[in-house]
């Protein structure tokens, strides 16, 4: 009796089978890394999307903070009548149409709202076509230009409160 030994079929000897499965179980292994590398990649991707939107509603605002900072800057330690002040109003008036929607800063906004209606309340009033005044009245106007300039110091702390604030948030 002859005893011969065949393969079962043409290429599935035992090496070739076991370096078939060993490149299997390889390339599975490098799908599987590969698939948790753009998973990650991926959550990385939308975590800075996300931020950039954040930031992306903190423009306008921090944009006239800087405005309303420079409009004050011109006004610093003279007397203003309330025409002088007319920047400082619509710049606040577009912060105070803001104030609600921006809701990671609103308190620093509300506050720097309240401090520039505070300081456009100070407005000293119009001389009109009597240039004389008198020393009483010229006191008066001295106090007034005095609170003035304190209250627009106020107001320039607190737009540098919520600058750094919005700062701050961009960086983290």
């Amino acid at each position: 009796m002859m005893t011969s030994t065949t393969t079962l079929a043409i290429g599935t000897s035992a090496g070739t089978l076991l370096t078939t499965s060993i490149s299997a179980l390889i390339m599975g292994a490098l799908a599987m890394y590969t698939l948790l590398h753009h998973k990650q990649v991926f959550a990385w991707m939308q975590k800075i999307r996300r931020k950039d939107e954040e930031n992306s509603e903190l423009d306008k605002p921090s944009e006239w903070l800087a405005d309303l900072y420079k409009a004050q800057c011109r006004l610093a330690q003279r007397p203003c009548r309330a025409d002088e002040l007319e920047d400082v109003v619509q710049i606040a008036n577009m912060l105070k149409g803001v104030a609600d929607h921006t809701e990671t800063i609103r308190l620093e906004v509300v506050k720097v709202v309240e401090l520039a209606d505070d300081y456009i309340a100070t407005a000293l009033p119009d001389p009109g076509p009597n240039m004389k005044i008198s020393l009483v009245e010229h006191r008066t106007q001295l106090v007034r230009a005095m609170k003035q300039e304190a209250a627009r110091a106020e107001l320039a702390r607190a737009v540098l409160t919520a600058q750094q604030k919005i700062k701050s948030m961009r960086r983290s």
